[in-house]
């Protein structure tokens, strides 16, 4: 475990300077989407589902009833899509490199963020009982500000503002992404990663994007051949804002489960979901597939309770892997035909 106690100094080393507001994505499921987070996931196999390549998609509704006063919706809207997988090669079933892209856009009344990343993964198995992987992720980060702005409720017009442009502006720029990710399978993991590294300057909207870092971990504990208990935490950070997400799910027959979130704060989520996969297996090749799918609901405990009635989060993925199985012979002696 001194892997473990490596990553978790590091992230305390980093917490402790200082910089500016969050940008990335708030998922409550976050623990179905670690590459988001982590672009040392990418290609990594190591939950209930088999299958080495994933695809799966996110849409959240955050803070149901945000409405301006001519009922137009100003609540944000995250949506997310990513795909991994490992390269196969002649010599390798799977071989030690992982690959990932992601999508996501999230919009908040005039805001628009909208990122594209590329991301690569290497796997070192044997390290220790489990398998350590390094990841690098490329692409880019845009965001883009409307001029459809509404004066406050009793107020005609919006005066004049030299900060504020009369049309719509964006920007974007270069995107690169580092992390760690130690893994056992169906056993526990820890991953330290940082996002927005170039911590790139928006001129065009007089913004600069802050450095996020990340520690996630994770633990399954059998209760009997029923039941599991899985458990996960992610701290967060862009050294200005600090902030933890805290999980619990108890897995029935290794399909069906339901659980709890607790972001200190912010909310209480209740999250449900099923994974069910299927081994086919024949004389020349395996395939497994798996169907994922999850709900979740906040329950707001800031100040935003007395106006929002919670948010709602959709996810829904597919888990595959093809293995072809070569064909043995054996030398027959003519005598025996």
């Amino acid at each position: 475990m001194g892997i473990i106690r490596i990553l978790v100094l590091v992230f305390v080393v980093l917490s402790s300077t200082a910089i500016k507001a969050q940008q990335d994505p708030q998922l409550t499921q976050w623990f179905n989407d670690k590459q988001s987070f982590n672009p040392a996931f990418v290609g990594a196999n190591d939950g209930v589902c088999g299958g080495n390549n994933c695809i799966g998609g996110f849409f959240r509704n955050q803070w149901s009833g945000f409405e301006n006063s001519n009922g137009t919706l100003s609540r944000p809207n995250t949506y997310l899509f990513n795909y991994s997988g490992r390269l196969q090669t002649s010599k390798h079933a799977n071989s030690p490199m992982g690959i990932g892209i992601t999508f996501y856009s999230d919009q908040l009344g005039q805001e628009t963020n909208t990122i594209f990343r590329a991301s690569g993964a290497y796997h070192i198995e044997n390290v220790g009982s489990g398998t350590l992987s390094l990841g690098l992720s490329l692409g880019f980060f845009g965001k883009k500000l409307g001029n459809n702005w509404l004066p406050p409720d009793g107020i005609e017009s919006i005066p004049g503002d030299g900060a504020i442009s009369n049309t719509a502006v964006s920007d974007g720029s270069f995107d690169m992404n580092l992390g760690l990710y130690y893994y056992v399978p169906n056993n526990y993991y820890i991953g330290l990663s940082s996002t927005h590294l170039t911590a790139q300057d928006l001129d065009q909207l007089n913004i600069k994007a802050a450095r996020h870092y990340y520690l996630m971990g994770g633990k399954n504990f059998p209760i009997n051949s029923t039941f599991d208990l899985r458990t996960n935490i992610l701290a967060k950070s862009d050294l200005n804002k600090s902030s933890l997400d805290i999980n619990a799910n108890l897995l029935y027959a290794q399909m069906l489960y339901g659980g709890l979130s607790y972001r200190p704060g912010d909310a209480v989520a209740v999250h449900a979901g099923i994974e069910y996969g299927q081994t086919i297996s024949e004389k020349t090749f395996k395939k497994t597939i798996c169907y994922r799918m999850g709900y979740s609901y906040d329950f707001t405990t800031s100040e935003i309770r007395n106006y929002s009635g919670g948010s709602h989060e959709l996810f829904v993925g597919v888990c595959f892997s093809y293995m072809k199985i070569p064909l043995r012979t054996r030398p027959m002696n003519p005598l025996f035909l």
